[in-house]
């Protein structure tokens, strides 16, 4: 039998494609398999695009507290350099007062010493606050008048023991009045002082308190030394 009886003698349809459909769908496998992983990537991508712009987005929030905080330092430091300054300033304008006022005092304070000897007498007995004015007037003047500072820390620096001065309320209680009825108007009160305790109205300084806190109310007929001013004649001794 020659070849081409057997070629002829093979049916088509006996003879079988098996390569034909496992190649076509390991091809499909392939597709599918490169779609998923394209998707994979994408979702991925996706997400680390989202965390960089919430990395990004805390980020310019960050600095925009940082900005804000430091602009808010630096306002309140320069806030409190002015507020510094301003207090240097009143400082520096206090202490130019203090000292023009200590020089003005000083000054007032000479001009009293100068004329101490012939306006000021201050005695060396004791005697009640009438009998001590009424040596006063006897001699042209009266007990002291002391209206402001200079002239109570003048009267003040002269003595170590109580004395009178020309101040009382013997005619109306409560209504201090100096010798020439003159009012009451800058005190030098101790503290709770004036009291009337006991009927005190006639007033002295007690040089043992502070020098612009050392008036006190005290019975009219306790004995003091006194001080006179404007006398135009003194005894040798008294």
């Amino acid at each position: 039998m020659d070849l081409d009886s057997i070629y002829q003698n093979i049916e088509p349809e006996d003879v079988k494609d098996t390569d034909g459909p496992q190649v076509q769908s390991q091809s499909q496998n392939e597709g599918q398999t490169q779609k998923q992983r394209g998707s994979t990537c994408f979702m991925w991508m996706t997400v680390c695009l989202g965390i960089i712009c919430v990395l990004l987005l805390v980020f310019i929030i960050v600095q925009h507290i940082s900005i804000t905080s430091e602009s808010d330092l630096f306002s309140s430091y320069k806030n409190t350099a002015e507020e510094f300054n301003q207090t240097i300033n009143s400082l520096q304008h206090k202490n130019t007062e203090l000292t023009l006022n200590k020089l003005k005092l000083e000054n007032e304070l000479r001009k009293l010493y100068k004329q101490g000897e012939d306006r000021f007498f201050i005695s060396s007995e004791s005697k009640n606050w009438s009998e001590s004015r009424q040596y006063c007037r006897d001699r042209g003047g009266d007990l002291v008048i002391i209206k402001n500072e200079v002239k109570q820390r003048f009267i003040t620096s002269f003595f170590k023991e109580r004395v009178w001065i020309g101040l009382t309320d013997i005619q109306q209680e409560g209504n201090m009045k100096w010798v020439d009825d003159s009012i009451l108007s800058q005190e030098f009160w101790e503290e709770s002082e004036p009291n009337d305790s006991g009927g005190e109205d006639c007033i002295e300084i007690n040089p043992t308190s502070p020098i612009l806190n050392n008036w006190n109310d005290e019975s009219c007929s306790s004995m003091r030394k006194w001080v006179c001013e404007n006398v135009t004649s003194v005894p040798a001794s008294s």
